[in-house]
């Protein structure tokens, strides 16, 4: 299936698009939405749906893939935050149908890769979305366990870094730009003192990928600045804001073929279910997917 990856530079939609492909999966293009450029505080948008932070480097990442890139900025608000979502003009879903319908019409794809793993809020509406415009959303990581994800994200070489903190124990100054390696410890620590998402479900943290099997050079951060976005006593919310950053060469074997080896395509089921069981595929494991909505027949 061609498919066309949802991606906000995160390790969520970056580990999806890598279980699409070893399921015989094609990512033909990258799709974003960013915030409108001379909106005040737009590297933080208050949204629902979309995370923001980094929006920076994802011309940069696409860059690093070779693979063509669709955004769109940002126009409506989240205004129908109903359990069930119907079409609602100035809404920010509508800006995401915007999008993909683009996408469809200049890639012609038939799926859509979505890093989603616990929001039915923003599931639901990724739904809703793809109905209208006969997409397939596949969604590898949904409500997998969140310990298991991320030591299976680290252990595929997902390369990605703390971009931003807000949650009780993450401190600004200690955890921003640190790696997912270097803080899985702590954040298992975190999950059983104080109950956050390991994988940052809650919004704990975000996450910008560096590097990943995915990448044909990899991305290099030359300079950032730490932004306080609320200074709260117990959770202060911060982020980094890139400043400088460029395109590294990789060594021929940190990335990988579309050709997958032989027995690692097919392997994924078109039931639309819930499924946590797992096979042996050429990341770490190719992981079932729920299929959202069997829109393709």
């Amino acid at each position: 299936m061609r498919v066309a990856a949802l991606i906000s530079g995160g390790k969520d939609s970056c580990y999806n698009m890598m279980q699409c492909i070893a399921a015989g999966h094609q990512i033909v293009a990258l799709a974003n939405l960013r915030p409108a450029e001379n909106q005040v505080g737009s590297d933080e948008l208050d949204s629902y749906m979309y995370q923001t932070v980094g929006h920076h480097a994802i011309d940069l990442y696409a860059e690093a893939m070779a693979l063509p890139l669709y955004r769109r900025t940002i126009r409506g608000r989240s205004l129908d935050t109903r359990q069930v979502y119907t079409k609602c003009e100035g809404d920010e879903v509508e800006d995401l149908y915007e999008l993909l319908k683009l996408v469809k019409e200049k890639e012609v794809v038939e799926g859509i890769s979505v890093g989603a793993i616990l929001s039915d809020y923003q599931r639901i509406r990724v739904e809703n979305v793809c109905k209208r415009l006969n997409l397939q959303p596949l969604a590898y990581l949904w409500q997998r366990n969140q310990e298991d994800l991320l030591r299976e994200m680290i252990s595929s070489n997902i390369q990605a870094m703390i971009i931003k903190v807000a949650a009780l124990g993450l401190d600004p100054d200690k955890h921003l730009g640190k790696t997912l390696d270097q803080m899985e410890p702590y954040l298992i620590e975190l999950s059983k003192k104080y109950g956050v998402h390991v994988c940052g479900e809650g919004g704990e943290y975000e996450t910008f990928t560096l590097d990943c099997p995915l990448f044909k050079k990899k991305i290099i951060v030359d300079s950032s600045e730490v932004v306080m976005h609320s200074a709260d006593a117990f959770a202060p919310v911060a982020y980094l804001r890139f400043l400088e950053l460029h395109l590294e060469d990789k060594v021929k074997n940190q990335c990988i073929q579309e050709n997958l080896p032989p027995g690692t395509s097919g392997l994924a089921t078109s039931e639309p279910r819930f499924s946590h069981s797992v096979e042996k595929a050429c990341y770490m494991q190719l992981l079932k997917p729920f299929l959202f909505s069997k829109v393709l027949i």
